[in-house]
């Protein structure tokens, strides 16, 4: 049984030094903890792939390869729970374009798939040693839905154990069938295993300032 239902930690929320015109969003990665900055934190649940242990999660994973089973019903559950958080910050006053979604490894592939199937227009997304998942389940061709002009940058180690390299070239290759390739930007970094580096940091900070402007 999947997880999903249980209660999830409250967002951690770095609040802006004035009133918030953007809002950054990021989801941890499997195992972690943890302008307005919201660190979201996931429910404790079992996963498939590391023997049913119990451990912070978004969704199940059940295996590593390109055509692992994958946890329909809990990444689409997971998304449902995302976009209820961009709903708030819209309530909050910030616009959905004056949001970036981002996330590191589980969080990243979440962040993704919310992107691609929410009706919220977003100004970006950040995705970081990650997949796409469910990507057989979206069209050949480009998209209909509001964000098939999003901007992406897509990060990844090319010494990833984890979550291999093939797993980020095969998502960009996808994404850039389905949204406008030239909104598309995909970096790797040499060495970088399943983790961050300085250089990777800076290209983060410059999406954000680039899709994120300050507004009088």
């Amino acid at each position: 049984m999947c997880g999903n239902n249980m209660s999830a930690p409250l967002p951690a929320i770095v609040p802006a030094a004035r009133k918030a015109t953007a809002a950054v969003i990021f989801l941890h990665g499997l195992g972690d903890t943890g302008l307005v900055f919201i660190l979201v934190s996931r429910p404790v649940m079992p996963v498939s792939l590391n023997m049913n242990m119990a451990m912070p999660s978004w969704f199940d994973i059940i295996g590593l390869s390109p055509d692992s089973q994958e946890d329909e019903v809990g990444i689409k559950q997971a998304a449902e729970n995302v976009k209820a958080l961009i709903d708030q910050e819209v309530k909050n006053g910030i616009p959905s374009n004056r949001i970036i979604l981002g996330g590191f490894s589980q969080g990243g592939a979440l962040s993704l798939y919310t992107a691609l199937t929410t009706q919220q227009k977003l100004a970006g997304v950040v995705a970081l040693s990650c997949w796409l998942p469910l990507r057989a389940s979206f069209p050949q061709g480009p998209i209909s839905g509001v964000n098939k002009e999003i901007a992406v940058l897509q990060c990844h180690g090319d010494c990833d154990p984890l979550v291999p390299l093939m797993f980020g070239s095969l998502t960009v290759e996808k994404l850039k069938s389905m949204i406008n390739p030239a909104n598309i930007t995909f970096r790797t970094y040499s060495g970088m295993m399943h983790s961050s580096c300085i250089e990777e940091m800076m290209d983060v900070k410059q999406f954000i300032d680039k899709h994120l402007p300050p507004v009088d």
